[in-house]
């Protein structure tokens, strides 16, 4: 094995983990912007349903 093929393989390696890792990142940032959307549309509704009952409360 020569060292030309050596620091390839080192080289292969190092992208992958390094990809393993960018990866893993940007899907947690992802399913945290999910997260955040769902929030998001469920806070709106419970807004909206807890404002139609005090209105209707107050009649």
């Amino acid at each position: 094995m020569t060292k030309n093929s050596l620091w390839t393989i080192l080289g292969v390696i190092l992208a992958v983990v390094i990809a393993w890792w960018l990866v893993s990142v940007l899907f947690s940032v992802l399913w945290f912007i999910a997260k955040l959307a769902i929030v998001l549309v469920v806070a709106v509704v419970v807004f909206f349903l807890l404002r139609g009952l005090f209105r209707s409360g107050d009649r």
